[in-house]
């Protein structure tokens, strides 16, 4: 499963700090951003299973930072 997300984490330092927090939480969770988008994309993957929105969206806004899931 591959979910979307819209950001304003538009630093490289931001985004890499965001990984480091996401793959502490969910290890099996392939995620990247593409800060090039003009939504400063975040991309989760979980070839095993579903992914835990709500949890990843509490990490993010507990930073400070905006984040929304993007629909298909």
């Amino acid at each position: 499963m591959v979910e979307v997300f819209k950001t304003n984490i538009s630093k490289q330092k931001q985004s890499n700090q965001i990984i480091v927090k996401l793959n502490q939480t969910f290890p099996k969770y392939k995620i990247n951003f593409d800060l090039e988008d003009c939504d400063n994309i975040l991309r989760v993957e979980n070839t095993i299973g579903e992914i835990d929105n709500k949890v990843i969206i509490e990490l993010i806004t507990e930073d400070g930072f905006y984040i929304e899931p993007l629909k298909d």
